[in-house]
């Protein structure tokens, strides 16, 4: 893979506009893009500029890597990522992190859209994700990669505890509702059946989406710090009794939770 070429270009292309190297690396999913537009003296590449990068046809996601200010800290957005349901590999999914990695990426945050499994969770609602669950190709499948990590990755505490003590005490500084839970990804496209989800929930399952797993394990495997965040934008758990999943009300409601979640994203970015 041709790691070392994508990062080389985009370490050129910060450099010459002056801006420092970030070391917090953020992947925003369906219809979270608006905190690419917070970011102060952006620099904004689009993917098809970058040498080996894919392009996210899914909706919802503009396709730019944005480098800037954010919170008094420099950091890299991906707005949009690449999904297993594109038709995409593994290898093509997560090859940004893995340039992330060459770059010196530390901090690694991701965010996605997802329905609720758990009931008592409502629309608008965001979930940090403290474990989960993957029925998705494991993207560390073939040959390891040495320079990056070990063969056997350690997964028993993935998402950073320091950064989910530091996303409730923010959560609680700025009035808003935190739930915490395990989000559950499968490969989509369709979204889940009524006995799906009941089986997501009876394995423990809060909130279940169609990606962000891959990212997570790869920039486990590459020893960077984790945290993610789910915004919660249909009631999965009550198919069956009327209510039909529409790819475009997800998309409205991860739009109207997306000002909820900039604001506890920039205070957490604050602190890392």
């Amino acid at each position: 893979m041709n790691y070392d070429d994508t990062a080389n270009y985009l370490l050129e292309r910060i450099s010459a506009t002056g801006h420092p190297i970030p070391k917090v690396a953020v992947v925003l999913g369906s219809g979270l893009g608006k905190l690419g537009e917070m970011i102060e003296n952006p620099l904004i590449i689009p993917y098809c500029e970058i040498p080996h990068f894919k392009v996210s046809t899914a909706i919802g996601h503009k396709g730019n890597i944005i480098v800037g200010t954010l919170s008094g800290k420099e950091i890299m957005v991906m707005q949009g990522r690449f999904h297993y349901y594109e038709g995409y590999s593994m290898d093509e999914i997560t090859y940004p992190v893995r340039v992330f990695a060459r770059m010196g990426i530390q901090c690694f945050l991701v965010s996605n859209a997802a329905g609720a499994v758990n009931p008592d969770y409502n629309v608008g609602d965001l979930m940090l994700i403290s474990d989960h669950i993957n029925f998705m190709p494991n993207p560390l499948v073939g040959p390891n990669r040495e320079e990056f990590g070990p063969r056997f990755p350690d997964m028993t505490e993935v998402y950073s505890p320091r950064m989910r003590k530091i996303a409730h005490e923010e959560a609680h500084n700025l009035g808003i509702y935190l739930r915490e839970g395990v989000y559950v990804a499968g490969t989509g496209p369709t979204y889940e059946t009524p006995a799906e989800y009941r089986m997501y929930r009876t394995l423990g399952a809060d909130a279940c989406g169609m990606s962000t797993i891959p990212e997570v394990i790869v920039a486990r495997h590459c020893g960077m710090e984790i945290f993610g965040i789910s915004v919660i934008t249909n009631q999965s758990s009550d198919l069956g009794n009327g209510i039909v999943n529409n790819g475009d009300d997800v998309l409205q409601m991860a739009d109207k939770a997306a000002d909820k979640m900039n604001k506890l994203f920039s205070r957490i970015i604050n602190r890392i």
